[in-house]
């Protein structure tokens, strides 16, 4: 497993294979990773009592991470839409109601979603 080169003034820096091998993988393309010598040790013993290889609790991490953001942007997105959509029509439902028909939900009496209203 080859973890990187070490740089004396910066830290480590960890190269990413251009080709791999695993199942369902295309071929990736090659990224330079700087890590501090803590963290990087720290990625390696956790590898290591995992019997995984750095670059794949690496690659893990980032997948998730990118993952949290797209989901995390998307939803903003979609706050701001709304925010938009509400500053230009004025339509809304007030806590109230929509605390009302929270409530309602998984009794005998649930409520449809109240109806929006300037």
């Amino acid at each position: 497993m080859d973890e990187g080169v070490r740089d004396p003034i910066r830290g480590v820096m960890l190269v990413l294979p251009l080709n791999t091998h695993e199942a369902g993988m295309a071929a990736a393309h090659p990224v330079a990773v700087k890590l501090d010598p803590e963290i990087h040790g720290r990625v390696r013993e956790l590898a290591k009592a995992q019997n995984r290889s750095a670059h794949y609790l690496m690659r893990e991490a980032i997948t998730q991470y990118v993952e949290r953001e797209e989901k995390r942007e998307a939803f903003r997105q979609g706050a701001l839409s709304a925010w938009t959509e509400f500053q230009e029509t004025g339509l809304h439902a007030t806590a109230e109601e929509v605390d009302q028909w929270l409530a309602s939900w998984g009794t005998e009496d649930e409520k449809p979603a109240p109806a929006c209203h300037k």
